[in-house]
C-alpha cells in the first residue's frame, strides 16, 4: 500500500509538471501572438508618415480637433500643445480641444493641464459637445489618448469596453495619432483606430513630437 501511495504521488507530481510545461507553451504562444499582432489576432497597419508629413496634413486642414490623454500627461507636454494649436491658427486653421470625462488619472484631468497651459475655454469642448463635428473635421490629432478614442466601445460587442461613451474621432476625415509605443492602454485592448485607413500614426514621447510638428507647420 506504501509503494501504491508513492507511485500515486510520483504520478501526480508528473501530471503537474506536463500541465506546468503546456501552460507555459500557451502563455509563450500568446504572448508571441500579442507581440506580433498588438493584442487580438488581428495584424494592425503601422501607417507613419514622419512628423514633417502629419504636419503638412495639419497645416493643409481648414479645422482640426486636438483631443488630450494621459500620454500628453506624462509627457507633460501641455504647453507644446497648445503652442502647436496657435502655429495652425496663425496660419488659419480653427484648431479645437475635445474633452473625455475620465481622461488622464482622474476625471477633469485634461481640463486642469489646458488650463495650465493657458487654453482659451471658450476652444475646449466636452464629449456632448464635440461629438457630432468629427464627421465634418479635417483632421483629429491625438496626444497621448488610447481607450478613451477607441471604436471598439461601439463596434465590438465582445469587447471589455463596449457601450462605453468615446470620443467619434474615427469618423474624421483625417486622424493623426501620437503615441509613445505600440502597447495598449489602461484597458489592455487593441484600439481598432490605430488600424483604420484614415489613421497615421507618430510613434515618440508626445513633446518631442509635438515639438518637430510645430518646427515642421511653421517652415510651410
Amino acid at each position: 500500500m506504501e509503494f501504491n501511495n508513492e507511485l500515486l504521488i510520483q504520478i501526480i507530481y508528473i501530471g503537474m509538471a506536463i500541465l506546468f510545461v503546456l501552460g507555459l507553451k500557451t502563455v509563450y504562444s500568446k504572448m508571441t501572438a500579442r507581440s506580433e499582432t498588438g493584442v487580438s489576432g488581428r495584424k494592425k497597419a503601422k501607417k507613419t508618415p514622419g512628423k514633417s508629413a502629419a504636419a503638412t496634413i495639419l497645416a493643409s486642414a481648414e479645422n482640426v480637433i486636438i483631443v488630450p490623454g494621459y500620454g500628453m500627461a506624462m509627457a507633460k507636454a501641455q504647453h507644446d500643445v497648445w503652442e502647436l494649436a496657435r502655429v495652425l491658427q496663425e496660419k488659419g486653421v480653427r484648431v479645437s480641444f475635445a474633452i473625455h470625462p475620465v481622461a488622464g488619472r482622474m476625471p477633469g484631468h485634461m481640463d486642469v493641464l489646458l488650463a495650465d497651459a493657458g487654453v482659451p475655454y471658450d476652444v475646449i469642448h466636452d464629449l456632448d459637445g464635440i461629438n457630432d463635428q468629427f464627421p465634418t473635421c479635417d483632421v483629429a490629432l491625438v496626444v497621448g489618448a488610447n481607450d478613451v478614442v477607441n471604436p471598439a466601445a461601439r463596434n465590438d460587442i465582445s469587447s471589455p469596453i463596449y457601450g462605453i461613451p468615446i470620443l467619434d474621432v474615427d469618423k474624421a476625415r483625417n486622424v493623426v495619432v501620437i503615441k509613445r509605443g505600440q502597447g495598449t492602454g489602461f484597458s489592455d485592448i487593441e484600439n481598432l483606430l490605430f488600424a483604420e485607413d484614415n489613421t497615421c500614426m507618430c510613434y515618440g514621447d508626445a513633446r518631442d513630437v509635438v515639438q518637430k510638428m510645430i518646427a515642421n507647420v511653421g517652415s510651410l
